[in-house]
């Protein structure tokens, strides 16, 4: 049960604002093993300048401390398929760049949203999100970027995992590609994770197959299953409740990807529930 309990590779979204490896410091204090962070402001464009002496300096202490894998995150403002043509080059622009900053940390994730469709309809959004993606990623690159699954708020792209499939099937290098299953969107989209976890499981191997599920963010949700609201709640707090997490954190598909925390939390918040995930895994570890 502790080797389950250790091998839990739990995090939580930092901020870059003091550097790359005070996140990682931060990471320790909070007993993660792995965190996210936003490449820039995640409402707008901006980007940080990059220290490459700080970004070594948390590769190092990764190392040291047996770090699993990151997840960073493309702001929530980049949208692969706005029917704005200068938005859609922006989030070429920026992923292209973020993509190469991420080469400084090698092997770890790029996590974005797949985008909003405006009004053009999914086919078009589809096709926009794989010209985007065909234009950016570079045979042979580090950085596996991940398609986020969507709750289908609005005109999300990426509210199924058929149309997740229809994003990979239009990329060229689909070997840089994988998936990132947020808890509380799939539940918003109509997933029934809470009572039939292994049926979605079966359902997301079928469509995309469980090799590109890479990464989980854990959220429960303030809503009903299928309301395609997208509103995040604290773990336990919410319709999916702490059994859903006790599942997940034990279960043989998921227990050992990166799983990042976005609940509306401060870091004392994200350290108790970094605290909890472990210990649902050692108790999962004695269910069996």
């Amino acid at each position: 049960m502790a080797d389950l309990q250790k091998r839990l590779c739990v995090g939580c979204h930092l901020s870059v604002a003091d550097g790359y490896e005070a996140m990682g410091a931060t990471a320790l204090e909070l007993d993660a093993s792995t965190f996210a962070f936003f490449t820039r402001n995640p409402r707008g464009g901006g980007v940080r300048a990059l220290d490459e002496d700080d970004v070594a300096r948390l590769r190092l202490l990764m190392s040291d401390h047996g770090f699993g894998r990151l997840v960073a995150h493309a702001p929530y403002t980049m949208n692969l398929c706005s029917a704005k043509e200068e938005t859609v080059s922006f989030a070429r622009r920026s992923m292209a760049e973020d993509l190469a900053h991420l080469e400084l940390l090698p092997g770890n994730y790029y996590n974005f949203h797949p985008g909003s469709h405006v009004k053009q309809g999914v086919d078009e959004g589809v096709r926009l999100i794989c010209k985007g993606l065909n234009e950016v990623l570079v045979p042979g690159q580090a950085t596996t970027v991940l398609l986020e699954t969507m709750a289908g708020k609005g005109s999300e792209v990426g509210r199924s995992f058929e149309e997740l499939a229809r994003i990979l099937d239009g990329v060229r290098h689909d070997e840089l590609m994988g998936v990132c299953l947020d808890t509380c969107h799939v539940w918003d989209a109509g997933y029934d994770i809470r009572e039939g976890l292994d049926e979605v499981l079966e359902e997301f191997d079928r469509v995309l197959g469980l090799e590109r599920l890479k990464a989980l963010h854990l959220n429960d949700s303030k809503n009903a299953r299928g309301s395609h609201k997208d509103r995040h709640e604290r773990l336990g707090e919410g319709a999916l409740g702490l059994g859903t997490f006790r599942r997940i954190v034990g279960h043989p598909v998921l227990r050992e990807l990166p799983m990042v925390l976005e609940t509306p939390n401060d870091l004392e918040g994200y350290g108790r529930e970094i605290s909890l995930l472990r210990t649902l895994a050692a108790d999962s570890g004695q269910e069996r």
